[in-house]
C-alpha cells in the first residue's frame, strides 16, 4: 500500500530516527510449530497497513520519541514511512512496535490462540473482523502461526478495499460535518435572536409586575380607606338610630310610599295604554266609516269646523309626534303655513324611539298625539318637556283641527 522508491528510501536515511537506515539485528531462523511470525518476517508489502491500522499515529510518535530519547521532528508521513522501513528488518524500533503491538492487541491474540488450523483462524478472522477491535484481529491473524500465504493475500487485501471505504466515508462525514456547521451557525444565529427577545419580553414583564404591584399597593390603600369610611358611616348610622327613635320605622314607611307610588305609576301606564287601545279602535272604526260613507273634500270639512284665530310660528321648528301616515302632509301644509319648520316622529310605530331623543332636542314647540304613540315615547316626550321647559301639548284625538288648536295654544306670546 504505502511501497517506497529507491529515492524516497535514500531520504529517510537521513532522517533522525533511531534504528532507520542501521544495520539490521540478527534474526533467529523462522520456525514450525505454534511461533508466532514477528513483525519483521512480513513480506515488505505488508508493513505498511500493519502500521498504519494497527498503530495509531500519535502512538507511534510517543513509540519513536521513546526511542530516539528525544523529540521526532518529522512530520506524520515521513514518520510512517521511516517506521515502515525499520519494520522491514529486526532493529530497535522494529521490536518496539512489535511489543507496542502485542501489549494493544492482547486479548484478540488470546482469542487467535484457539484457533489450531488455517480454517479455524480464517473462520476466526471473518467474524472478528466484523466487530469493533479490527485492529486487534488483523494483527493476532498476520502473527498467527497457522496463517498461510493465500489467507495473508487475502486478510491483506480486505483491509485494504476497507481503508478505501474508510476514506470514502470520511469525506461523506466531512461534507455532513460542513452540513452540520452550517446548520450549527443558523441555530446558534436564531438563539441569540430568541436570547433577545427573551430577554426583552423579561424586562417588560418585569416592568408589568412592578406596575402590578404599585396597583395592587394603591387598590389596598384605597380598600382602607373605604373600610375606615364605612367604620366610620356605621357608628353614624348607629349613633343616628340611637339619637332617633322608631327611625327604622319611619324608613320602613318611606320606603312602602315608595312602593306605593310605583304601584300608582304603573296603573297610570296602564289606564294610558288602555286609552290608546280604546283611540286605536275608535280611529279604526272612522276610518270604516269613513270608507264606506260618500268622499267629502277637505274643502268642505274645513268650512265646517269652526274658525280658528291665525297662528304666527315665526320660523319656529314645531314636532308633531304621533298622528295618521295619511295625514302626515296636511299637518306639513298647517305649520308651513303658519309660517313654521314642521319635524315628525311616528311615536314608535315603525321609526324607532330611540331617534325621538334627538327630534325633541331640535323642536321648539311639541304637539303630541297621544292616541297614536306608544306608551314610551308619551313618557320620553313629557319627561324631556318637563325637564327643558319646553311647550307642550297634548292632543288626545289626532285631526287636523285638534293640530291647529294646539297651535293656537303654542301661539307665541
Amino acid at each position: 500500500m504505502c511501497e517506497l522508491d529507491p529515492t524516497q528510501l535514500e531520504t529517510l536515511k537521513h532522517l533522525p530516527l533511531p534504528g532507520i537506515g542501521s544495520p539490521p539485528l540478527e534474526t533467529s531462523p523462522a520456525t514450525t510449530g505454534s511461533r508466532r511470525r514477528r513483525l519483521w518476517e512480513f513480506d515488505s508489502h505488508a508493513h505498511c497497513p500493519v502500521v498504519g491500522v494497527c498503530l495509531p499515529i500519535a502512538a507511534l510518535r510517543r513509540l519513536v520519541d521513546k526511542v530516539l530519547g528525544a523529540q521526532a521532528v518529522a512530520d506524520d508521513y515521513e514518520l510512517h514511512c521511516g517506521a515502515i522501513a525499520d519494520c522491514k528488518h529486526r532493529s530497535r524500533m522494529a521490536e518496539a512496535v512489535q511489543r507496542e503491538l502485542d501489549r494493544r492487541c492482547m486479548l484478540a491474540l488470546r482469542q487467535a490462540a484457539q484457533a489450531k488450523t488455517t480454517e479455524a483462524l480464517e473462520a476466526w478472522w471473518c467474524e472478528a473482523s466484523q466487530g469493533k477491535d479490527l485492529a486487534g484481529a488483523f494483527w493476532a491473524t498476520l502473527t498467527h502461526a497457522r496463517c498461510t500465504p493465500a489467507l495473508e493475500h487475502r486478510v491483506l487485501g480486505e483491509v485494504h478495499m476497507l481503508q478505501h471505504q474508510v476514506g470514502m466515508a470520511r469525506r461523506v462525514d466531512l461534507n455532513r460535518f460542513d452540513a452540520v456547521l452550517e446548520e450549527h451557525g443558523a441555530l446558534t444565529r436564531e438563539l441569540g435572536t430568541t436570547t433577545q427577545r427573551s430577554a426583552r419580553q423579561a424586562e417588560e414583564h418585569a416592568r408589568r409586575s412592578e406596575w402590578q404591584q404599585t396597583q395592587i399597593v394603591q387598590l389596598r390603600a384605597q380598600v382602607v380607606g373605604r373600610d375606615t369610611l364605612l367604620a366610620g358611616l356605621t357608628e353614624e348610622l348607629q349613633a343616628l338610630q340611637a339619637a332617633t327613635p322608631g327611625l327604622k320605622s319611619r324608613l320602613d314607611l318611606a320606603q312602602e310610599c315608595e312602593r306605593l307610588a310605583e304601584r300608582v305609576q304603573a296603573l297610570q301606564r296602564g289606564l294610558q295604554q288602555a286609552q290608546q287601545e280604546a283611540e286605536r279602535q275608535r280611529r279604526r272604526a272612522d276610518e270604516q266609516a269613513e270608507a264606506q260613507a260618500p268622499t267629502t273634500s277637505r274643502t268642505d270639512t274645513d268650512r265646517a269646523e269652526p274658525a280658528l284665530p291665525a297662528v304666527e310660528l315665526n320660523d319656529r321648528a314645531v314636532l308633531c309626534v304621533g298622528g295618521r301616515p295619511a295625514s302626515v302632509p296636511l299637518y306639513r301644509h298647517i305649520v308651513e303655513r303658519s309660517g313654521g319648520r314642521f319635524l315628525h316622529h311616528d311615536g314608535g310605530e315603525e321609526e324607532s324611539v330611540g331617534k325621538l331623543e334627538a327630534t325633541l332636542a331640535a323642536a321648539d314647540l311639541v304637539v303630541c298625539q297621544t292616541g297614536c304613540v306608544s306608551h314610551n315615547a308619551y313618557w320620553r316626550v313629557k319627561d324631556h318637556c318637563k325637564r327643558h321647559g319646553k311647550r307642550c301639548v297634548f292632543v288626545e284625538s289626532p285631526s287636523s283641527a285638534g293640530l291647529k288648536r294646539a297651535l293656537a295654544e303654542l301661539q307665541p306670546i
